[in-house]
């Protein structure tokens, strides 16, 4: 099979259709209608085999996971996912593992209505790099720049749970095989909180999702509003997974460090939040309040029963931690 026999197969035509799509795959480039006072969201993310995911991850998960993080990207800015273009960097052409790895993509963009509209096919290393694209209402984009002291810091979900599945595979912990199932559904087939991120809009103060673990990317949100926090670790919401392999010192790591979780973190002031609260609840998300902001220049304070907690460990960076 050639390059553009690739694309005609497993691309063009299939998935979904959207009205703003003027021109797809095909030509040059693709054509599409922005939306009138909305402003574009453009993300771009790159996984490598052995870096961002084990090579013999199933491929129907892969071609779901690498959507869905570009999609928690559009979910922390509050945007509406609407397009997509994949690059798709292949050692050979195996007809059943493009099928499956196509599969899993286009059912995930079909349930966020969001078209394939191009990309690029090239012989290598397998190496998957997909720019997503949202709309956004102009001047409403969460920001990590808008924490304030006296904020509530949040998160949408429970922490550390893509952590415990890599090093379950790495054979570095034993788990329950029920626990196991659900930790590694939760890491191949990450749920993008798009619909949160949308309630968030106009009522958070800022906002990032958690791919490189807590600390770090909260440390992100922190530099760039110019403050600080306070974060009870007790209060960082866990799966029934978690708690019933690692004991409280032993979750530490994963719940703080490791990301993958693809969970909003996001602040918002005290009089928004009850009201955020209840907006949330109607997605079905039941966010934790984990902490607050506070004045200072981009530390992160941990409190564990009551007493500081001395923990270094910065989370995900390229080039300078072991991937999986």
């Amino acid at each position: 099979m050639k390059e553009f026999e690739l694309i005609n197969r497993y691309f063009k035509g299939r998935g979904i259709t959207r009205r703003d799509v003027n021109l797809g795959i095909g030509d040059d480039c693709a054509l599409v209608t922005v939306p009138e006072n909305c402003q574009l969201a453009i993300t771009t993310d790159t996984l490598v085999a052995g870096v961002h995911f084990f090579d013999d991850i199933d491929p129907r998960a892969l071609g779901h996971r690498a959507l869905a993080v570009n999609l928690s990207d559009l979910a922390a800015m509050g945007a509406e996912p609407t397009w997509v273009s994949v690059a798709l960097t292949l050692p050979n052409i195996d007809v059943e593992w493009l099928e499956e790895f196509t599969e899993g993509m286009h059912e995930i963009a079909e349930y966020f209505n969001v078209q394939i509209i191009g990309g690029d096919t090239t012989q290598g290393p397998l190496t998957i790099t997909i720019c997503a694209k949202g709309t956004v209402p102009a001047g409403k984009a969460l920001r990590r720049s808008g924490a304030k002291v006296g904020d509530w810091v949040y998160v949408t979900g429970p922490l550390g749970d893509a952590g415990l599945a890599i090093e379950a595979r790495k054979q570095d912990i034993k788990i329950a095989p029920e626990h196991l199932r659900y930790v590694n559904q939760r890491f191949d087939y990450p749920t993008p909180r798009v619909a949160a991120g949308q309630v968030l809009r106009g009522l958070a103060s800022s906002a990032i999702d958690i791919s490189d673990g807590l600390v770090a990317d909260l440390g992100h949100v922190l530099a760039m509003s110019q403050v600080s926090a306070c974060i009870d670790v007790n209060k960082i919401p866990t799966s029934d997974a978690m708690r019933a392999t690692l004991d409280k010192n032993q979750q530490l790591p994963f719940i703080l460090n490791y990301g993958d979780d693809y969970e909003l973190l996001f602040t918002v002031t005290d009089s928004n939040k009850n009201m955020l609260e209840m907006k949330l609840r109607q997605y079905g998300v039941d966010a934790a309040c984990i902490g607050q902001i506070k004045s200072g220049g981009g530390e992160v304070e941990l409190m564990l029963d009551g007493e500081k907690l001395a923990y270094d460990d910065a989370g995900f960076e390229h080039f300078t931690k072991e991937s999986v």
